[in-house]
């Protein structure tokens, strides 16, 4: 069991992480430039990364990835590796949002149901690509359905 002054500060670190999306995504350019932290925070239009990431509490929430207890017990390295995952998500949302071409940036959610790290490279996605086709074709007693989709999420991400 946690002491509450772990929780507390995990508490602080998450919302500040919730404060520095608002920033990057909303703070200097945008169709929400001129947004401050706290309406974007009360805004139920705006969906953000963090919200599918995190949850602080008993709020109720739908499914996220790492509730609070989850990032208070993680080690430095796990937490560090949240927080990589997180802004590689961030920065992907933003530059979707503001047609910025990112040549070297695939799709995150895309490359988590390949089993693949966000900062996949192209040989990367190749080299995964080849082993779930080998284990999903139907030739090889394989799901089509599941073959069917990896298809389409390869051609997605190789756009």
């Amino acid at each position: 069991m946690l002491d509450a002054g772990a929780i507390d500060e995990t508490k602080r670190k998450l919302r500040k992480l919730k404060k520095l999306e608002i920033k990057i995504r909303f703070g200097s350019s945008g169709s929400a430039a001129n947004l401050n932290v706290d309406s974007v925070m009360k805004s139920n239009r705006i969906k953000l990364v963090w919200d599918e990431f995190f949850s602080i509490g008993g709020e109720g929430r739908a499914v996220v990835k790492y509730k609070l207890e989850d990032v208070a017990a993680m080690t430095r390295d796990e937490y560090k590796n949240v927080l990589d995952e997180f802004f590689f998500n961030v920065y992907y949302r933003y530059y979707t949002e503001n047609g910025i071409s990112a040549a070297q940036l695939y799709d995150p959610e895309l490359l988590g149901w390949m089993g693949l790290a966000p900062d996949a490279s192209a040989a990367d996605i190749k080299r995964r690509f080849r082993e779930l086709a080998k284990k999903y074709h139907p030739d090889t007693g394989g799901d089509g359905k599941k073959f069917i989709e990896l298809m389409e999420n390869y051609n997605k991400l190789m756009e």
